[in-house]
């Protein structure tokens, strides 16, 4: 795959922010329970060492998680106001190259009254580099 040709079922991400501006383009995969995310790799994703940065793989993770959350109750007929993160943890398992796909794939866990939990697991090149977890407060 290239910069031009994202992966199957990946179309222009629907949700823009300024936080996340920088890093277009984005891409996602939606379906009823799941939003996955997907990146091209670039320069402006690095670090000064050339490495991809860690705050570009959290930051992410945890807008896909959200996301995910947010479809899963949507999907159980729940109404959502928002969603806010109340706790992040990455572990980073590998590097990811420039050139390569980021595809982050979340999991809703647990959908209580308050809060809502989720997991998420991040290859490049179907390669795992890092896997997430979070908790979200339900408004």
């Amino acid at each position: 795959m290239t910069a031009g040709n994202s992966p199957d079922g990946f179309a222009p991400h629907f949700r823009k922010s300024k936080f996340t501006n920088p890093w277009e383009p984005i891409f996602s995969r939606v379906s009823d329970r799941r939003v996955e995310l997907a990146v091209f790799l670039r320069d402006v994703h690095c670090n000064s060492r050339g490495f991809v940065h860690g705050g570009l793989i959290a930051g992410l993770s945890d807008n896909a998680m959200g996301l995910t959350c947010g479809a899963a109750l949507k999907a159980e007929g729940r109404d959502v106001g928002g969603l806010v993160t109340v706790s992040l943890n990455t572990e980073f398992l590998g590097g990811a190259q420039l050139g390569s796909w980021l595809i982050i794939v979340p999991e809703a866990v647990k959908l209580g009254g308050n809060l809502a939990f989720a997991r998420a697991l991040l290859t490049a090149d179907d390669a795992p580099i890092a896997q997430a977890s979070a908790s979200f407060k339900i408004s």
